[in-house]
């Protein structure tokens, strides 16, 4: 059977299984078993290297990672954060909007999940908007937008999930005899690179969102900044502030590695939600233990049909005839990059993020690597690409939880959303075209 067969095979049983509504995980793994025993392999292969995929080390982070981020939004650690963000926020023009996007930062750094992100702060912050004469729509628009950065502020559950895809793929030696050797993938070198570019979106939301606001009159929290309540907010939420600097600070000095810090992060939210806030009590933290299952379930599946289907792309060397025709189309690295960030923000608007990224790792980053990219760059552009697809229909995982808490239709907030999307988008551009926002901060830190 030629090459070309096999791929009709796996991508006809995949293409053909979701139109028929299968879920994404099954559409994978019965393509990829298909296609197996189309070519006489033995099944128990398939189910060896599907194991495999699900028994790293590195990804023990990702039920840590979810099961904290939970545990903080139960022990009081989120509502603190927004208080900080409102009390910075004072009287800039749309201020309590500008505060959402601070404050999906600050949870970003403490979540990793975008759906997290977004109903944490949203839970507090579209009702609060709402009160202040805000369109509950708009409320609803700006927190699934800055929902996304919970992806893109380390610690970030799809960078872990890029590293590992990633770390198993070894530059071609044609793009080594090209271009050098080129630096290591890791975990922690991705979750440093994600900083600046979250900063860089969320200065494009609050861009958009200050001009807005000024068009519609959303007016700032105060007349002017009050230092003793900014010193109160920040008194209170001490605790609260510690946790992205402990778990993050933990991990660039390598007192501890991003799966250990995740457990860290569990022990610190559980001692400071017990003994210092006393908010933590026994029904809602097992409700976090349920969140998280049901979680983190579902990522292990996709991730375990996913490993395979990636594995017979490689095989059948899929990305390198991609790569060899995006070459021969053109060779600009502009264009190319232009070409990627339009397939991703599509694939973002119909496919799950982490499922994205795990079948698309194989296919992008030899191409990347045919002109010189960083894998890092690659990473980090893939996941805030793929971020937008959070608050873009019809997958649109924020704008679903933004509506449920809002109760705006999913109509009215995808229109709000519209001048965000935008933004984010120029932003992704610019973390591509200009390589140092992702790798410079990596590079002065000795990575």
């Amino acid at each position: 059977m030629t090459d070309t067969m096999i791929v009709y095979i796996l991508f006809g049983a995949f293409l053909l299984l979701l139109l028929l509504g299968a879920p994404i995980t099954v559409s994978l793994g019965v393509a990829a078993l298909i296609t197996y025993l189309s070519i006489g392999e033995n099944p128990m292969a398939f189910v060896q290297m599907a194991f495999t995929s699900v028994g790293s080390f590195p990804l023990m982070a990702l039920p840590a990672f979810i099961l904290a981020g939970a545990l903080m939004e139960a022990a009081g650690i989120s509502k603190r954060l927004v208080d900080i963000a409102e009390a910075f926020a004072g009287p800039v023009t749309g201020g309590l909007a500008a505060a959402t996007v601070f404050a999906c930062m600050f949870f970003g750094a403490i979540s990793g999940s975008g759906p997290a992100t977004t109903a944490a702060v949203g839970m507090l912050m579209i009702p609060a908007m709402a009160n202040r004469g805000y369109d509950r729509a708009y409320g609803s628009a700006v927190t699934a937008s800055s929902g996304g950065l919970g992806v893109v502020i380390p610690p970030s559950i799809p960078m872990v999930i890029f590293g590992i895809s990633g770390m198993g793929l070894q530059p071609p030696p044609e793009a080594v005899a090209m271009h050098g050797s080129f630096q290591t993938l890791s975990i922690p070198k991705l979750f440093i690179a994600g900083i600046l570019p979250g900063v860089v979106i969320a200065t494009c939301l609050l861009t958009i969102n200050y001009f807005i606001s000024r068009k519609k009159g959303y007016r700032g929290l105060t007349d002017s900044w009050s230092f003793p309540h900014i010193r109160a907010t920040l008194r209170k939420g001490i605790w609260s502030m510690l946790a992205p600097i402990i778990i993050l600070g933990g991990i660039y000095t390598g007192l501890f590695t991003p799966t250990e810090s995740a457990v860290v992060a569990i022990v610190y939210t559980l001692v400071v939600g017990i003994f210092l806030h006393k908010e933590l009590k026994w029904k809602p933290a097992m409700r976090t233990l349920e969140t998280t299952t049901w979680i983190t379930g579902r990522v292990l599946l996709i991730l375990f049909t996913a490993t395979v289907f990636g594995r017979l792309l490689v095989e059948q060397r899929v990305p390198a005839h991609i790569a060899e025709a995006m070459l021969a189309f053109t060779d600009n690295l502009y264009l190319i990059w232009a070409m990627i960030i339009v397939f991703l923000l599509f694939v973002g608007m119909f496919m799950e993020t982490l499922a994205a990224i795990m079948i698309l790792t194989p296919v992008l980053l030899p191409i990347m690597y045919m002109l010189g990219v960083d894998p890092v760059q690659v990473g980090i552009v893939v996941v805030c690409a793929l971020a937008i697809g959070f608050q873009t229909p019809p997958l649109g995982e924020n704008l679903f939880v933004a509506s449920g808490i809002g109760g705006s239709s999913i109509e009215e907030i995808s229109l709000k959303a519209l001048p965000f999307a935008g933004g984010s988008i120029f932003a992704v551009f610019l973390i591509a075209y200009f390589p140092e926002i992702s790798l410079w901060l990596p590079r002065i830190m000795g990575y």
